[in-house]
C-alpha cells in the first residue's frame, strides 16, 4: 500500500538555511509552492532564498507558521538538528499541521523521475556532484539536490527539466531507506554514526537495506576498492539484484563475480591534474554495448577523487548518457563548496606563494585522503612545500571512537593545529576535548602538533607553524570553515609574520603539545 501523496502546495521549513534544506527549498520554488521558514541566524542561501520568493525568518516563534498568511499544508524539519520543543513543532501539532523529514519531503520531489542515488560513508557529495556535471555535459538537465555548493553552478539544487534527479542518500540517520533508486552507488562503507546506529551491525545493515530499495531494472554500483563495499555488492547479487562495480584493475580483479562497468586502467599525475583513463563496460543485463576507454584530465586531486569520477562516469552511463560526453564533462569539473576548495593564495610579504584550502573531512578516512591529496599535489608541483592542516573536530561520540584514527591520520601532514570539538547536535562530555587526539601522536612522529583551544587565536598558531609556499588547509565539520579567510589574511599582512607569529607560538607553547620539528 502506497502512502498519499503530500501537499507541497504550501510548506514551511525549519532550519532552511541548511546545506540540505535550501536545497530542497530551492527545488519547490521553481515548482511554484509557497515556500516559508526559519533559521537561528541570516546567511547567504538565507538571502537568496528570500530573492527567489521565500519568507524566511531569522530565530524561530510559533507565529513563522503564518509568513504567508495560510498555515502551511505542511512542517519540514531535520529531526537530528531540532529539538523537539521547537516552538514552530509544537505549534504544527497543536494545528494538526503533517511533520516530515527532508528526506520524507526529497522524495516526494524525485517520484516520477529516474533516480540516481548515491551513497556511502565518504565522498558522496564530490560524487553526486561530479554525476550531475558530467550529465550536463552530456546534454541533459537533470534536477538534483547536493549536500555542498557546485564551484561552476554556484548552486546546491536546480529542477531540471530531464527525466533524471540525482541526490545524495545520507546513511547518518537512515533516511537513504526512503528513496527508490534506478541506479543506486555505494562509494564505501565504513563504521560511522554509532550516536545513531548504536553498534557496528546496524550501520552496516543499512547499505544492504538501501541495496533492496533498488528498483526493478535498475542497477546498484559499488566500488570494489572499498572491501565493505563489494561484498554489500556480492550479497546484493545473491539476492537478485543487478550488481555492477567500479574501480581499479586491480579490484575488478579480486571481484570477478561482479561486472566491471568502469574500471580505471591508468592516472598520470601532470601539475594539479591527474590525467584519467577510464574503461567503460555496460555489457550487463538490459544494456548491450561495446567496451569503451575513455581519458579525461581530472582537476581535483587525490586517488579518491579518479574513482569518485569512475562513479559518476558509470551512473551516468547506466542513466542511458553518453560516456564520451560524461567523460568530456568531467574534465570541466572544478570542485564542490568545501572539498579541498582553494580559497586564496598569498601575493604579497614574507609568505607570498603560500595557499590556503579548506575542506569538510571529519572522519579519519577523509582526513586522510584529503591530506594525501595535498601531499600529492605538492610533490607533483615539486616545490618541496609543506603541508599544514587546521583540524577542528566534530561531534565528541566521533571523536571519542576515533582518536587514535585522528591522530593517525593527521600525522601525514607536516604540521598539524587542532581546535577543540564542535559538538553540533550532542552535549560536551566531561573531561572529553581535542586532547585526546594529540596526546595519541606517535612521538617519534615529525609532524608539528599543536592543540589550540581558543578559537580566535588560530590563526596566529597556524601562521607560526606555517613556513613560505606551504599548503595549508582548514579542515573539519564545523565552524573551522570561517578560519580559513582569516588564515589567509594573517598569511598576507605583516601582522601575520609578526605579532602574530609571536602569538601563535605563545598559545602552542601555553596550551598545547608540540611533538617533532616537521618535515622539509
Amino acid at each position: 500500500m502506497t502512502s498519499p501523496a503530500i501537499d507541497l502546495s504550501r510548506v514551511h521549513l525549519i532550519g532552511i538555511g541548511g546545506a540540505g534544506m535550501s536545497g530542497v527549498a530551492r527545488i519547490l520554488l521553481d515548482r511554484g509552492s509557497v515556500v516559508t521558514g526559519s533559521d537561528v541566524k541570516d546567511s547567504r542561501p538565507v538571502r537568496t532564498l528570500r530573492t527567489q520568493g521565500a519568507r524566511v525568518a531569522v530565530g524561530h516563534e510559533a507565529a513563522n507558521l503564518e509568513l504567508a498568511g495560510d498555515l502551511p499544508t505542511v512542517v519540514v524539519t531535520s529531526f537530528a538538528a531540532i529539538p523537539a520543543d521547537n516552538p514552530e513543532l509544537q505549534r504544527a501539532a497543536r494545528e494538526g499541521i503533517p511533520v516530515i523529514r527532508r528526506s520524507d519531503l526529497l522524495a516526494e520531489l524525485m517520484e516520477g523521475t529516474t533516480q540516481i542515488l548515491l551513497a556511502g560513508t565518504h565522498g558522496k557529495t564530490s560524487t553526486t556532484s561530479m554525476t550531475v556535471v558530467a550529465l550536463q555535459a552530456a546534454g541533459e538537465d537533470p534536477s538534483f539536490a547536493i549536500g555542498g555548493q557546485l564551484n561552476r553552478a554556484g548552486t546546491n539544487a536546480h529542477h531540471g527539466t530531464g527525466p533524471a534527479f540525482v541526490a545524495e542518500a545520507d546513511e547518518s540517520d537512515a533516511s537513504l531507506l526512503r528513496y527508490k533508486p534506478d541506479v543506486a552507488v555505494i562509494t564505501n562503507i565504513e563504521l560511522d554514526h554509532l550516536d545513531f546506529f548504536g553498534d557496528a551491525e546496524s550501520y552496516f545493515r543499512v547499505f544492504d537495506d538501501f541495496a533492496d530499495r533498488v528498483q526493478p531494472g535498475g542497477y546498484l554500483m559499488v566500488c570494489l576498492d572499498d572491501t565493505h563495499a563489494a561484498e554489500c555488492g556480492a550479497r546484493a547479487t545473491a539476492r537478485g539484484i543487478n550488481v555492477v562495480g567500479y574501480g581499479t584493475a586491480a579490484a575488478a580483479a579480486r571481484f570477478p563475480d561482479i561486472p566491471a562497468a568502469a574500471v580505471v586502467t591508468d592516472v598520470s599525475h601532470g601539475g594539479s591534474n591527474a590525467h584519467t583513463h577510464v574503461t567503460v563496460d555496460l555489457r550487463v543485463p538490459g544494456a548491450e554495448a561495446t567496451p569503451l576507454t575513455l581519458s579525461y584530465s581530472l582537476a581535483i586531486p587525490g586517488q579518491h577523487m579518479v574513482l569518485n569520477s569512475a562513479a559518476a562516469l558509470g551512473a551516468g552511463a547506466l542513466a542511458g548518457a553518453d560516456p564520451a560526453r560524461l567523460a568530456a564533462g568531467l574534465a570541466g569539473f572544478t570542485g564542490v563548496r568545501r572539498r579541498f576548495e582553494h580559497k586564496g593564495t598569498v601575493s604579497t610579504g614574507r609568505f607570498t606563494g603560500t595557499r590556503v584550502y579548506d575542506d569538510y573531512a571529519h572522519h579519519p578516512t577523509e582526513v586522510a585522503a584529503v591530506l594525501s591529496a595535498a601531499r600529492e599535489k605538492v610533490n607533483a608541483e615539486g616545490s618541496g612545500a609543506r603541508v599544514v592542516v587546521c583540524f577542528q573536530p566534530h561531534l565528541y561520540s566521533r571523536t571519542q571512537t576515533f582518536a587514535s584514527e585522528f591522530a593517525r591520520a593527521l600525522s601525514l601532514a607536516d604540521a598539524a593545529v587542532v581546535l577543540d570539538i564542535y559538538g553540533a547536535r550532542e552535549t560536551p562530555v566531561e573531561g572529553v576535548d581535542a586532547r585526546i587526539i594529540t596526546d595519541r601522536f606517535d612521538p617519534a612522529s615529525s609532524t608539528t602538533v599543536r592543540f589550540e583551544p581558543d578559537f580566535s587565536a588560530a590563526p596566529g598558531t597556524v601562521v607560526a607553524v606555517t613556513k613560505p609556499g606551504d599548503l595549508v588547509l582548514t579542515m573539519g565539520a564545523g565552524t573551522v570553515t570561517m578560519l580559513a579567510d582569516e588564515i589567509l589574511a594573517a598569511l598576507s599582512t605583516e601582522h601575520g609574520t609578526g605579532h602574530g607569529t609571536e602569538q601563535g607560538t605563545e598559545h602552542g607553547t601555553e596550551h598545547g603539545t608540540e611533538l617533532g620539528t616537521g618535515r622539509g
